[in-house]
């Protein structure tokens, strides 16, 4: 999406190439503005991934785990090509507490939402709470192990 002020009269015509994806409404705003408005930002072109055909977004799995209960909000999308398909592996944190026996439970029903939202089988794996390493600044989210230039 290509994004350009217009409504105002000194500024230059200027266009930010931002990779943002969001779409534009023109429904009127709560506060009675009735111009066009850009929604909140859904992703970033990118971040997208191609998992067998289908784009997904780091976002996309987010808002599936999110959702979840026992499930901490730190996780990340390991990609690989096995043979000729890309395939995914999400490795997510259980929250504290959680007994470690129902890990692979808490894994199934991740999978299962994940391919009912997003439309793709993935792997997943529960870690404990801690092991999924953090960094400073952007979180890393994806680690993409395919080959490059392949």
């Amino acid at each position: 999406r290509v994004i350009t002020t217009l409504t105002k009269e000194a500024l230059p015509i200027l266009r930010y190439r931002t990779r943002d994806i969001t779409k534009v409404t023109t429904a009127p705003c709560g506060c009675g503005r009735t111009h066009l408005r850009i929604l909140r930002v859904t992703g970033r072109n990118d971040d997208m991934l191609i998992i067998r055909g289908v784009n997904v977004y780091p976002s996309q799995v987010e808002a599936v785990l999110v959702g979840l209960p026992n499930i901490a909000p730190h996780y990340q999308l390991v990609v690989e090509r096995q043979g000729r398909l890309d395939h995914v592996t999400v490795e997510t944190e259980a929250q504290s507490g959680v007994d470690p026996a129902a890990y692979d439970g808490i894994a199934r029903q991740v999978a299962h939402q994940i391919k009912s939202m997003l439309g793709i089988t993935a792997d997943v794996i529960v870690k404990r709470p801690g092991e999924i390493p953090r960094s400073q600044g952007k979180a890393v989210r994806v680690r993409d192990l395919r080959p490059k230039g392949v």
